[in-house]
């Protein structure tokens, strides 16, 4: 029973177990639950990005789905680290876009993107573990939303654009800290801690107590995983030791400018009671130059 609960993390299974179509329900249940709406996975879309090596740890997963709308739906998943995450996001919805429209399409071909950013990381102010946004186009004045009319394969069709443009959800892992409760709640907790209820209702995670088991894994995969976890774990403590170094330094120079200060105000000081410019050079280490100009 012990080895059953050992689970892989939902970033290695994302890019290795969950790509085959054997264990789309996983990823169907995952996406279910954040999107609210039944998707179902066509393919995992291949691109450069979906490279299987070692330095893959960075890159993300796209996915092409079908709604519940019955729309074609382009998904892109990664576990966003710290370094320029803002522009990677945006960078990424982009190269998905540009790389599943073919040359000589129309622009309405063009698929509705959904980027999801898992983060392990603080990003910044913000007190909710999940956020979610889109473009909209509102009326300075009016406070109205903007609805477009555009043609489509012959027809007149009325959008708003948040239709069309992508929508993006972060998840802030380690902001969650919460009883789950919701299948939502169950999903994050899975995330954050690698954990999942025996009792699991929530979509996609009962079949992933059976896919993600770690001893399930063959030798060679529990190797490449866990040198996957040394990489992360590497990766964490080079980013908190620049933060602490980064720290240190700000506290050494905001100490430094402080004597300094002191010893500006000292010989101002000594300057206007009239002592020697010597004598204040021997008290305070300032040079000539610099008590001159005071």
């Amino acid at each position: 029973m012990e080895q059953q609960d050992k689970y892989v993390r939902f970033d290695w299974a994302v890019k290795r177990l969950l790509r085959q179509k054997a264990n789309f329900g996983v990823l169907e249940g995952f996406l279910t639950v954040l999107l609210g709406e039944n998707v179902k996975i066509i393919e995992i879309l291949e691109s450069e990005s979906n490279q299987q090596t070692i330095d893959d740890k960075f890159n993300r997963v796209d996915i092409k789905a079908r709604n519940s709308k019955d729309e074609i739906i382009i998904v892109e998943i990664q576990n966003t680290r710290e370094l320029y995450y803002l522009e990677r996001i945006l960078y990424g919805v982009a190269k998905a876009i540009t790389e599943h429209i073919s040359l000589g399409e129309r622009y309405y071909a063009v698929k509705k993107i959904y980027s999801i950013s898992i983060l392990y990381f603080d990003i910044g102010k913000g007190e909710d573990y999940l956020y979610h946004g889109q473009n909209h186009f509102i009326g300075v004045h009016t406070g109205d939303r903007l609805e477009v009319t555009t043609k489509e394969k012959d027809a007149i069709v009325h959008k708003i654009p948040a239709e069309i443009f992508p929508e993006y959800f972060l998840i802030r892992v380690n902001e969650f800290d919460k009883v789950a409760v919701t299948p939502l709640e169950e999903w994050i907790e899975y995330l954050k801690t690698g954990c999942i209820r025996p009792d699991t209702t929530a979509p996609g995670l009962e079949e992933a107590r059976q896919k993600l088991i770690y001893y399930n894994m063959s030798k060679e995969e529990r190797h490449a995983y866990d040198e996957h976890l040394s990489a992360i774990m590497i990766q964490n403590d080079v980013l908190d030791g620049a933060k602490l170094e980064g720290r240190m330094e700000g506290r050494m120079e905001g100490k430094m400018e402080g004597k300094m200060e002191e010893r500006l105000e000292i010989a101002n000081n000594l300057k206007s009671l009239g002592v020697d410019i010597t004598a204040i050079h021997k008290a305070t280490g300032l040079s000539p130059e610099e008590i001159e100009k005071l």
